[in-house]
């Protein structure tokens, strides 16, 4: 019964091999062909930035450091929205809420307090107003600067072209192989894309000692926004 039971097993695992195998065998390239992968990159001037602040605060009660990073949140929303930024372009996190211990040998943990952190996400359409926003930001109590990541609000169009320019690029290096080997280049086989994300950069505040306006912009270091794209293709060869 088990020497049947173990053929039958095993007369269907090559009948289930023998299925499955012209399909594997379709995927192979099995004909004359030349295979390019076209690369583009756009350097774009940014004309907009997110930037994500946080408030934290410690206090002894968890309701006393909620209130706290509630009232800083909350003053410079107010603020943002007097200065004509739009509730679309303002994302604020929930509550992350902390218990703080002190730790000594030997003796069990002591609760000391809470901390309590929100973060803000604004998207700043004019440069110019940055450093203004984050000033603000500043002063209503927002005490940590998480990143301030500069953005093109043309980047549609931009990756569009990088797009285009991989596949110009793909297209010439399988022409240029073909004429080099003597051969005629046929038609498209196979195209494998992959997304790409844009490169967009991080604008850095450094310590600067001005009392202007012209200094402090020109204490922040600009970026461009990066925007690259592949293409891999296989062309047949006549």
């Amino acid at each position: 019964m088990k020497n049947s039971l173990l053929a039958v097993l095993v007369a269907a695992g090559l009948f289930s091999s023998a299925l499955m195998a012209p399909q594997a065998l379709a995927a192979e390239v099995d004909f004359p062909h030349i295979e390019t992968m076209g690369v583009s990159q756009i350097q774009v001037e940014p004309d907009m930035a997110d930037l994500n602040v946080e408030v934290a605060v410690t206090e002894k009660t968890a309701k006393a450091a909620k209130d706290n990073s509630d009232a800083a949140v909350a003053k410079f929303i107010a603020r943002l929205t007097a200065a004509g930024v739009a509730k679309d372009q303002i994302q604020s996190a929930n509550l992350n809420l902390q218990p703080q211990y002190t730790y000594v040998q030997d003796k069990a943990p002591e609760l000391t307090g809470y901390t309590a952190s929100r973060q803000i996400t604004v998207t700043v359409k004019d440069l110019t107003r940055l450093n203004t926003i984050l000033d603000s930001a500043l002063e209503e109590g927002m005490n940590r600067v998480n990143n301030i990541a500069l953005k093109s609000s043309k980047e549609a169009e931009y990756i569009a072209k990088a797009r285009q320019a991989a596949i110009a690029d793909a297209k010439q290096k399988a022409e240029s192989l073909a004429q080099g080997f003597g051969e005629n280049l046929g038609k498209i086989w196979q195209i494998r894309y992959y997304d790409q994300r844009p490169v967009q950069p991080v604008m850095l505040r450094m310590n600067a000692k001005a009392d202007y306006a012209g200094a402090v912009a020109e204490s922040y270091q600009y970026g461009q926004v990066s925007i690259e794209d592949r293409v891999e293709v296989v062309y047949k060869l006549k």
